[in-house]
C-alpha cells in the first residue's frame, strides 16, 4: 500500500485517478483548491481525505509546520493539478503550470517522496510524424533532451508551460516519472464523461453548426484517448515507480484519427452539421459571419492548430512497462462519445 498525495484531485482526471487508487488499496489524500468535492468519472463523491491548498503559492499556502507534516505523511506525489485552458496570459500559465510544479517538487523533496508528473503529449509542439518520449522538447534549457530540438515552437501557452514544467521535474533531485496523455475524452466502453469542457466546448459549436468552417490540413489527425486508459495507466506507473523512475510515458491512443474521419462522424448524424474543412492558407476568419467569427475566436479557434498537425505518439515505453496499450479508438469509439453527449443532453437528439 502506498500513501499517495494527488494534486488537482477535484479535476476530471484527478478524480478518476483517486477512485482507481482507492480501489487498488492505496491510502489517498486529495489536494483541492476551490472545489472541495472529489468525484470519479461516474459523478459519485469519494470518501477520501482532502487537503485545501493553492499550488501557485509557496508551500501551497500552508504554514511551515503543516507543510512538513504533509511532506512526511506520503510516499508518492502525483501532480495532476494544472490549468488546461488555451486562452490565458503567460503569467497565469507560469503561476500554475510552472511555479505550481516547482512548489510541488519542494514538497516532494521535503518528504523524500517519489514524484509522478502528469504532463501532455503535446509538449512536442507543432511537430508531425513519429513522436518519441525521448525526443528533445522544443526550445532550450534544462531537460530539453539529449540534443537541441529544432525551433518548431508550440501552438499555445499551455503546451509551452507544460514543457517548462517537465524541465523542472527532470532537473530535480526527486525520483520522478512523467505521464503524457494526449486529448483525453470519455470512457472507452460507454463514452461517458462527467464534465464537458476544453475540447468538448469546441466540438459542440462545430456539431451544432455555430462554427461551420475549420482550418485543417488534409493529413491532419487527432489522438483521442479514453479517460479510463489514462487513469489506469497512471495507477500502473505509480505502482511500478521502481521500474518507471526516470522514464516518460505516452498515455495515448497511438491510433491517430484523421480529421476528415472526425468531421465525417459528426456529419453522419442528421441533426449535426459536418464542418467544412478549409486549408489553413485559404481560411480567413474575417470572412465568417459576425457571430461565427466571435465563437471561432473565443472557443473553436483555440483548438484549430490540432486540426493542422499529424503527430504519431509512440507508446513503446509504456507498453514495455505495462504490457498493455490503448484499445481501438476508431469510428466506433467516436460514435460512442457522440452518443453519450446526446444521451445526457449535451448535444441535441435527432
Amino acid at each position: 500500500m502506498l500513501r499517495i498525495l494527488v494534486t488537482g484531485a477535484a479535476g476530471l482526471l484527478g478524480g478518476e485517478l483517486c477512485k482507481r487508487l482507492l480501489e487498488a488499496g492505496h491510502a489517498v489524500t486529495g489536494l483541492v483548491h476551490r472545489n472541495p468535492t472529489i468525484c470519479g468519472n461516474d459523478g459519485q463523491a469519494l470518501a477520501i481525505d482532502t487537503l485545501t491548498g493553492d499550488i501557485s503559492q509557496p508551500r501551497f499556502g500552508w504554514e511551515a509546520e503543516r507543510f512538513a507534516e504533509v511532506a512526511q505523511a506520503h510516499d508518492l506525489l502525483i501532480h495532476c493539478a494544472a490549468t488546461v485552458r488555451f486562452d490565458l496570459a503567460e503569467d497565469d500559465y507560469r503561476a500554475v503550470n510552472v511555479d505550481g510544479v516547482a512548489h510541488a517538487l519542494v514538497l516532494a523533496e521535503a518528504g523524500g517522496m517519489d514524484f509522478l508528473h502528469v504532463s501532455t503529449a503535446y509538449v512536442c509542439g507543432i511537430r508531425n510524424g513519429t513522436i518519441s518520449v525521448n525526443d528533445a522538447l522544443p526550445g532550450s534549457g534544462p531537460g530539453s533532451g539529449p540534443e537541441n530540438a529544432p525551433e518548431i515552437g508550440f501552438a499555445n501557452g499551455y503546451e509551452a508551460s507544460k514543457a517548462a514544467g517537465e524541465r523542472l521535474v527532470r532537473a530535480s533531485s526527486v525520483r520522478w516519472a512523467i505521464a503524457r496523455p494526449s486529448i483525453v475524452v470519455g470512457d472507452y466502453e460507454t463514452g461517458a464523461i462527467r464534465q464537458f469542457d476544453t475540447t468538448y466546448a469546441a466540438f459542440k459549436l462545430i456539431a451544432e453548426g455555430r462554427v461551420r468552417q475549420m482550418p485543417a490540413r488534409a493529413d491532419g489527425t487527432l489522438d483521442f484517448v479514453p479517460l479510463d486508459h489514462v487513469a489506469q495507466g497512471i495507477v500502473l506507473i505509480a505502482e511500478r515507480m521502481e521500474d518507471a523512475a526516470g522514464g516518460t510515458y505516452h498515455l495515448v491512443s497511438g491510433q491517430p484519427l484523421p480529421v476528415t474521419a472526425f468531421a465525417g462522424a459528426i456529419g453522419s448524424y442528421p441533426q449535426f452539421h459536418e464542418p467544412r474543412l478549409v486549408t489553413p492558407e485559404e481560411f480567413d476568419p474575417a470572412s465568417l459571419q459576425a457571430l461565427e467569427r466571435r465563437l471561432y475566436k473565443r472557443v473553436a479557434g483555440l483548438y484549430a492548430s490540432y486540426f493542422q498537425r499529424d503527430p504519431h505518439f509512440s507508446d513503446t515505453e509504456f507498453r514495455k512497462l505495462s504490457g498493455r496499450g490503448c484499445p481501438p479508438t476508431g469510428p466506433a469509439y467516436i460514435h460512442r462519445l457522440i452518443d453519450h453527449c446526446i444521451a445526457v443532453g449535451f448535444l441535441p437528439a435527432a
